[in-house]
């Protein structure tokens, strides 16, 4: 039996803590899948082969290019001796014409029962570097909308922010919608980061008609990104150099 792909026209929001405050939102693409299933596809979407939009297996799950999708998922959970999933869904940015850079895509695992039990987000930094944080409970009882998971923060994300303090996770998945906070949170400082939107199925009138209102994908992601560290820097915020990246591809 193939499974189907869903689009979410989401909205993300950045808001920063302390003394330099900044925030802003903006519009973003998300697609949500079965990482190990055959897939019904609309034309303009392909499956680790080329297209107009397109989400490939090297983009994720391990180093950026070099990835290998749920396989590698799957080693992550065995090294972490966490059982119990049976479904692996990876909601993420998709390539537009070839192009993609994801700053936070995540990995969903499920019991047979559909119960979410594992978060993986994987973050990805402008440096080329990335880290994932493996978020559950301790008895991998299901993750609920009102439950909060937390790790400590040891990847170098913005050169505005330390590598200190840690993470609150929320996560609250449905069949109609997906919403995700992130605190981050350390000494005088921090961040809040948001993703939100409607879930419906991917179809190539929904692709056309995104790529229309965001034409250029990603790209225009990257490009908000720096705009915000450059009024960050014009307002005196402290600039820290890249660190070396951890050794461990996953921490919680």
């Amino acid at each position: 039996m193939t499974a189907t792909v869903d689009h979410i026209a989401g909205l993300t929001y950045h808001g920063r803590k302390g003394a330099v405050a900044n925030a802003f939102r903006y519009s973003v693409d998300y697609v949500l899948l079965d990482a190990e299933a055959e897939l019904r596809t609309p034309w303009l979407f392909r499956r680790n082969r080329r297209g107009l939009t397109s989400l490939q297996d090297t983009d994720h799950g391990g180093p950026p290019g070099k990835g290998r999708g749920a396989l590698w998922v799957r080693d992550v959970l065995e090294q972490h001796q966490m059982t119990g999933v049976e479904q692996i869904e990876l909601l993420a940015q998709p390539r537009l014409m070839g192009h993609v850079f994801n700053p936070v895509s995540f990995w969903l695992c499920r019991r047979a029962d559909g119960a979410l039990i594992t978060v993986i987000a994987e973050v990805s930094n402008t440096f080329g570097d990335r880290h994932s944080y493996l978020c559950h409970h301790a008895d991998l009882a299901p993750i609920l909308p009102s439950d909060t998971l937390k790790a400590r923060k040891i990847f170098h994300v913005s050169p505005f922010q330390p590598v200190e303090g840690g993470y609150t996770f929320r996560f609250d998945i449905t069949s109609e919608r997906i919403g995700i906070w992130i605190d981050y949170a350390r000494p005088d400082g921090g961040l809040i980061a948001t993703l939100t939107g409607k879930r419906r199925r991917l179809s190539n009138r929904t692709i056309l008609a995104s790529a229309i209102r965001r034409p250029f994908g990603s790209r225009r992601v990257l490009t908000l990104i720096h705009w915000q560290a450059l009024r960050l820097w014009l307002r005196g915020a402290l600039y820290r150099a890249r660190p070396t990246p951890p050794e461990k591809e996953v921490s919680r």
